[in-house]
């Protein structure tokens, strides 16, 4: 019975220490972003405007995005940040194309409002 305890207690320190050792090795991917968003100079999600008519054109252009069904579950989900009538498009995509699949597709919806195009293409850096 004591060999029993002595061998789980040991089985028990060695997995958390490997686990432990696993967890500092790991580092997010998206640091340098959020250390960017951080600073105040790009626009993130708690930028977008209140407005009725800000508001509208962001639903649209999301509505676009989830409609159309070539584009990627990454693509669908970028940030759409419209403040005084500007469109700020952040987030990564899969490939060129899809890309200029969403800036056409939220100049489309966006009604002649100004688009900032923030998308990054996945390894393209």
């Amino acid at each position: 019975m004591k060999r029993t305890l002595l061998a789980l207690a040991s089985l028990s320190a060695f997995s958390l220490a490997a686990l432990a050792a696993d967890n500092e090795k790991a580092k997010p991917d998206n640091t340098a972003a959020n250390e960017r968003d951080r600073s105040g100079e790009t626009k993130t999600s708690g930028d977008q405007s209140n407005s009725s008519a800000d508001l509208k054109t962001t639903q649209a252009i999301r509505r676009a995005l989830m409609k159309d069904l070539e584009l990627s579950t990454t693509a669908k989900n970028i940030k759409v940040i419209t403040a005084n009538g500007q469109v700020t498009l952040r987030g990564p995509v899969k490939s060129a194309q899809e890309k200029a699949k969403i800036d056409q597709l939220a100049r489309s919806a966006a009604g002649g409002a100004q688009i900032d195009d923030q998308l990054d293409v996945k390894g393209s850096k």
